[in-house]
This record gives structure tokens, sequence and C-alpha cells, in this order.
């Protein structure tokens, strides 16, 4: 794409199971250009239902004619097709997001996984900003989400939360919802952190791994227990992390 062609403004959205969330972005910043829309995600939430929503969002912004729209899936997206749904109806296994958004908006269509999403986002604009080399975000949560950033380009779909670690599933231990379904301090989950973070960092030997998700903003409580190779730091966009990353991706902004 030219320079002159470059977008300079994306739409991203993030699609949750509770509620479906976009807002324009300042590609040179990671900045929304205008206050984010929140939409209830509905409560049969088929492509379809989910579709309308999308729709909604997007015609509820004056965005500049090819303006490419981004969009953060919550579960494994293979070349613009949905391989597995978890939070949404079960209606979405094998759609192609990529094509049914493209036809119903007429607009440039990127769909992505919302760990990646939130990843790459964090790589371009947040935590990770200027680091070279191997990049591991992780989202700690209900599950424990992932984005792998090597050299500049994203390897997608990792699901490094259900790695087998000792005979378990990795986030049915050390995700968040582990923590507090388990009334564990922090010095406790940060005992099972420090496991996860070990096997990932041997697996991959990250220059830098950034930790996102809401427990995040409690980070001075459980990072600064973990005795890692890697520096390990917190995410810094937080709940923008899955718009500004959807949005990049779709422009094709590059890290």
């Amino acid at each position: 794409m030219s320079q002159s062609t470059t977008p300079q403004i994306a739409f991203g959205i993030d699609i949750g199971g509770s509620g479906i969330k976009g807002a324009p972005v300042d590609l040179a910043t990671g900045e929304f250009t205008a206050e984010r829309k929140r939409v209830p995600t509905p409560g049969v939430s088929t492509p379809a239902a989910v579709t309308a929503v999308i729709r909604e969002l997007v015609e509820g912004f004056d965005l500049p004619e090819g303006t490419p729209v981004g969009v953060a899936f919550p579960g494994p997206i293979h070349h613009g097709r949905i391989t597995f749904i978890a939070n949404l109806d079960e209606s979405w296994t094998g759609v192609d997001l990529d094509q049914m958004l493209a036809t119903e908006l007429e607009r440039s269509i990127r769909a992505v996984n919302d760990a990646d999403a939130a990843g790459y986002g964090e790589a371009l604009y947040g935590a990770a900003r200027d680091t070279r080399g191997t990049i591991l975000v992780t989202t700690l949560g209900t599950g424990i989400g992932s984005a792998l950033i090597v050299d500049g380009t994203l390897v997608p779909n990792t699901e490094l939360g259900h790695l087998e670690i000792d005979g378990f599933d990795a986030e049915s231990r050390a995700a968040d919802s582990a923590r507090t379904r388990e009334d564990l301090s922090f010095s406790q989950w940060a005992e099972r952190l420090q496991r996860y973070y070990q096997t990932v960092e041997m697996l991959f030997s990250p220059d830098l791994i950034v930790v996102g998700g809401g427990v995040s903003k409690h980070h001075e409580q459980f990072l600064p227990l973990l005795e890692l190779r890697t520096p390990i730091v917190p995410a810094v966009l937080r709940n923008r992390a899955g718009i500004v990353g959807a949005a990049a991706l779709a422009a094709g902004r590059a890290l």
C-alpha cells in the first residue's frame, strides 16, 4: 500500500460475551478519536444478531470512506474462519467472519482472535512498544489468553492458557478466576504463576512478557514475586487493547 493511500484511522470492534464495543483509532498514536460506544451482546448471540450490532456501531460514527474495520473475536480464527466458539452461540463455528462482515458492511475487514488483537495493541502502542525479538502477551482473567509476536509478526491462535503443566490445564490453576474461586492470596497465586511463566519462558525464550487482564491493575502485589530470566511487565492499554490492536491489524499497521 502506498504512503498516500495508507489510512490514518481504522475502526476497532471488541466482541465479548456481555458487550460489543467499538471506536475509531488514530493509527499514529493508538488513541481513540471519539468516545468508545458499547452495546450489550444479544441474548441469542447468533451471527446475524451480532452482525446487526456491529453494523450499528460502525454506522454510529462518521467514518471516512474506505476506513478499514478490525474485529477482535472471542475464539480462534483461521484464515478468517471461526474454528471453535465458547462464549457466543454455537452457530458461529465454521463461519467465515471476514467474508460475512465484508459483504454486510461493504468495507475492508480483518477479524482476529481477541487475545491476539490485545497483544498486538500492546506491542504496537503499549507496554511492549519498541521491543524487538519475541514478545509474549498474556491476559489473566476467566482463562489465560495469549499473543505471541516474533520479530514484528503475530503468530495467531497460540492458546497458551491450555498448556498442560503438572497434569493440569494451565488456566484451570493459574487464571485469575482460579485465584478468586479458591480464595488464594496474591502470594499463593504467584507460586502458580511462577510455574506457568517458567514453562512458557522455557518453551519460547521471550524477550519480554506482558501481563494484562483486569487483575493487572494489582500487578504490584504479584509480579515482583516472580523470578524469571525474562523481564515481565504489566499491560498499559487495559480494556482499550482489543479495539486498538484489531484496528491496527485491519489497517496493516506494522510493528
